[in-house]
C-alpha cells in the first residue's frame, strides 16, 4: 500500500495515497484510529464534491444529468504525493475525464496533513482552475475507536462540546436529509454515548455552536477535534456494536427529501468564482 508515516515520538500518524485517507493515528503506540473492520471498511474518508446522497443518486447540470454516488468519488481516487517529510505531507487530486464524467467541473483538491507535539492538523484546500463557478461540498469522516481502552464501557464515553447546543438536529431519511428537524440529545455542552442515538442514522447539528468538541471516557485518552471553515457536524456510528465513532465536520449535508433541481441550486453547497480558493480544516488534538 502507498502511504506515508508521520512521527514525532509521541504521536504517529499514517496517510495513503488512495483517497488521501488518514489510516492510522496512534499515542505512544496506542492506536486511537478505526483499523476499517468489517462493520465498516474505511478510516477517515475524504467526502468530495458531495457529503450525503443526492436524490436518485442524480447529479443535474445545464440539462445534462450524471450519477453520482453517495459522498462522491474522492474517496476512491488515489491523489498525487506533493510533498512527504518526517511531519508533514501534501496530496493532491485535480479534475480528469473519469471525474468530469461523474462531475462537470474543473477543480483541484489538495490535503496537507502536519503533525506537531499535541495533535493532527489536517488542511483541505479547494481550488476552482475552471472557466465557470465551482459548486462542491466537502466533509471529513474520521472514525475513532469506541470504546477508546479495552475493558471501559462504551456508555462511559461521551463528547463534550466548547459550548452549549440547543439547537435542534437533524437526520437523513432513506439517505436524504428529513425534513423536519428534531429535539437535540445533547444536554447543555454534554453529549452522553450509546448505540441508541443511531439507530436512525446520524445525529446532525446543521449549525453548531462550537467549533470543537472532546471526546473520551474516565481512563482514556482525551480526543479533541475542533474545526474551521465547516459548518456542519454529524456524529455516526452504526446501531450494531461497531467499535466506531466518527466524528465528521462537513460543509454541506445530504440533499432534502424534495429537492431535484440543479446541482448548483442545493442547499449547502459552497461556491468559488473561477480562479479561487477555500481553505477548510480540522484538527485531531489528543491529551
Amino acid at each position: 500500500m502507498d502511504r506515508h508515516t508521520l512521527s514525532n515520538g509521541r504521536l504517529g500518524a499514517a496517510i495513503k495515497a488512495d483517497g488521501a485517507e488518514l489510516c492510522s493515528l496512534t499515542l505512544d503506540g496506542r492506536e486511537l484510529l478505526w483499523q476499517a473492520g468489517p462493520e465498516w471498511p474505511r478510516h477517515a474518508p475524504v467526502l468530495f464534491p458531495i457529503v450525503g446522497r443526492l436524490k436518485d443518486d442524480t447529479l443535474r447540470h445545464r440539462g445534462q444529468t450524471y450519477r453520482m454516488t453517495q459522498h462522491g468519488f474522492a474517496r476512491d481516487r488515489r491523489f498525487a504525493w506533493e510533498e512527504r517529510t518526517a511531519t508533514l505531507c501534501r496530496l493532491s487530486l485535480s479534475d480528469d475525464a473519469q471525474t468530469r464524467a461523474l462531475y462537470p467541473f474543473a477543480f483541484r483538491l489538495e490535503l496537507i496533513f502536519e503533525l506537531d507535539a499535541e495533535g493532527l492538523t489536517i488542511r483541505h484546500r479547494i481550488t476552482n482552475p475552471g472557466a465557470e463557478a465551482l459548486p462542491a461540498s466537502l466533509g471529513v469522516h474520521p472514525a475513532f475507536l469506541w470504546p477508546l481502552q479495552e475493558g471501559i464501557p462504551k456508555e462511559a464515553h461521551e463528547l463534550l462540546f466548547e459550548t452549549d447546543e440547543p439547537a435542534p438536529i437533524r437526520r437523513v431519511d432513506g439517505g436524504l436529509l428529513a425534513p423536519q428537524p428534531e429535539p437535540t440529545p445533547v444536554e447543555g455542552r454534554r453529549l452522553p454515548l450509546n448505540e441508541r442515538l443511531f439507530t436512525r442514522d446520524a445525529v446532525i447539528l446543521d449549525r453548531p455552536a462550537s467549533h470543537a468538541v472532546r471526546y473520551g471516557a474516565p481512563g482514556t485518552p482525551a480526543i479533541t477535534v475542533s474545526w474551521e471553515g465547516f459548518r456542519e457536524l454529524g456524529i455516526w456510528s452504526k446501531p450494531t456494536g461497531a467499535p466506531f465513532l466518527c466524528i465528521e465536520p462537513w460543509h454541506g449535508h445530504a440533499s432534502p427529501a424534495d429537492f431535484d433541481g440543479e446541482f448548483a441550486d442545493k442547499p449547502g453547497l459552497l461556491h468559488l468564482e473561477p480562479g479561487a480558493m477555500r481553505e477548510l480544516s480540522y484538527r485531531i488534538a489528543v491529551a
